[in-house]
């Protein structure tokens, strides 16, 4: 639920900036999937899987790494691996938001429906949305959302160890 809140965060913040767009600029495509030679069959969400989701753009220090089992588009079990979870410190007698700052904060990590949705969601609320796609079998492997003017303001999820 925080990670909803906080994205609607980014959206309104978007929004509010003053997001732009220039009529020379081409649409973005209404799929939301890359362009390319050979497009990737088109994915539908199995029944049950597992995956590992990575958050964070940058490859070498990704933010958090979940191991996600998913069932009828819904994620039954998520746990964080590569690292301990975040947690307040024992001083903290209220809840100040994320434990160590917005890079920090444990996420409710979605079923990969889920984060096609909410990458269509924000693309047609006007943030600049990239998605790449498995060749083999369609899956998403990587969703990246922009609402800001900056590169360093993309929020990124690869996806890896994906098994239907």
């Amino acid at each position: 639920m925080r990670f909803e809140r906080a994205l609607c965060a980014l959206v309104l913040v978007g929004l509010a900036g003053g997001c732009t767009s220039d009529p020379a600029d081409p649409a973005p495509a209404a799929s939301g999937r890359e362009e390319s030679a050979a497009a990737p069959p088109a994915w539908t969400e199995p029944a049950a899987y597992t995956f590992t989701l990575v958050r964070g753009c940058d490859e070498a220090a990704p933010v958090g790494r979940y191991q996600a089992t998913v069932k009828d588009g819904v994620v039954t079990g998520a746990t964080r691996s590569g690292g301990p979870a975040a947690s307040a410190a024992p001083s903290a007698e209220v809840d100040l938001g994320p434990v160590t700052g917005d890079e920090g904060e444990e996420i409710d990590v979605p079923a990969l429906g889920q984060l096609l949705e909410m990458a269509t969601t924000a693309q047609e609320d006007g943030a600049e949305v990239t998605t790449e796609f498995d060749q083999a079998d369609g899956h998403p492997v990587k969703v990246s959302i922009n609402v800001t003017d900056t590169p360093a303001g993309a929020e990124c999820w690869t996806v890896a160890d994906y098994k239907a």
